[in-house]
Formats: structure tokens, sequence, C-alpha cells
């Protein structure tokens, strides 16, 4: 039982969800800074294609070969001092392994902290989204649904009904249209 109360727990837990939501939020923002990013772009593209016209062949034909014949030298240096003593590449291997298991670790508790704040982002985010869709459905509810005093008046309900009938469209107001105005009393 204790596997079946693990996944029922699991399919439960809302924080993926709001990791996504997170996630979605996140991208928005970022996708609402594109235009700007776009237009310096296009601002600065006839300024640089303007000096890549004007830039002389020749020059970074010579530019290109020094950095060549720089990098070679580095590497023949590098491989010269590179000495065969097993022992001590055997100790090397080891050290880049622990290395790397660390990196492993410490991108693991990042990646951990970032899914906590993306959770968290993301249960704002939700929240919010709830509000503007609760103003929605109340602007849509008021719209829709008829104001019940006339009906309440029209009927020959007693003077109490009227007055049971006005509190019952105050939670409307307050971000409550699905709920229906007090029931009537039976005639």
């Amino acid at each position: 039982m204790a596997i079946t109360d693990d996944i029922v727990k699991t399919l439960k837990d809302p924080t993926p969800l709001y990791a996504v939501a997170g996630t979605a939020d996140l991208a928005a923002e970022k996708l609402q800074r594109v235009p700007a990013l776009i237009e310096k772009i296009r601002a600065e593209a006839p300024e640089r294609f303007e000096k890549i016209r004007n830039t002389d062949p020749k020059l970074l034909q010579d530019r290109v070969a020094a950095q060549a014949k720089d990098a070679q030298t580095k590497v023949t240096e590098a491989l010269g001092s590179v000495e065969l003593d097993l022992k001590k590449i055997g100790e090397s291997v080891q050290d880049f392994a622990l290395q790397g298991v660390g990196r492993a670790a410490e991108a693991a508790v990042k990646v951990q902290e970032t899914y906590g704040t993306l959770a968290e982002r993301g249960k704002g985010a939700v929240a919010t989204w709830r509000g503007d869709v609760a103003d929605e459905i109340e602007e849509i509810a008021v719209a829709v649904e008829p104001d019940p005093r006339p009906a309440a008046a029209s009927t020959s309900a007693p003077a109490v009904d009227a007055s049971a009938s006005a509190p019952a469209k105050k939670p409307v107001a307050k971000k409550a249209p699905a709920k229906k105005p007090a029931a009537k009393p039976a005639e």
C-alpha cells in the first residue's frame, strides 16, 4: 500500500503544474522583450553590414593566419611537455572524474532551486490568472443574469423576500458569480 500511497501523493501534488505555469509566465515575460530586441538589431544591421563590406579581405586573411600560427605553436608546446607517466595520467583521470561528479551534484542543486523558483512563480501566476478569469466571469454573469429585484417585485412575495434577495447580489459583486440568489420560498 505504501507504493500506492506514494503514487496518489505524487499525482495530487500540484508543484509540477505550478512549475509549468511558472515557465510559461517567464517565457511570456521574456517574449515581451523580443520586439525591442528586434528593433535594436534592425537599427544596428546597416552599420554592421557596412563595416563588413569595408573590411579588407587581405587584412582579415593575415589576421586569421597569425592566429592559426599562434594556436599551432601553443599546441606544439603543450604536446611537447606531456609526460608519459601512467601513474600521473591515472590520477588526473580520477581527479577529472571527481570534478565531474561534483559539477553534476552542483547542477542538480541548481536545477532543484530553479524548479522551486518556477513553482513559486507559477503559483503566483495561477492565482493572478484565476483572479483575472473570475473578473471576466463576473462581468459576463452581470451582463447575462437578470436583476433579481424586478422578479421578486412582480410575484406576490412578501416584503421579507425582497429584502432577502438584495443581500444575495452582494456575493455576486464579490467575485462569486456562480452562486445563485437566495432561493424563493415555496408558494
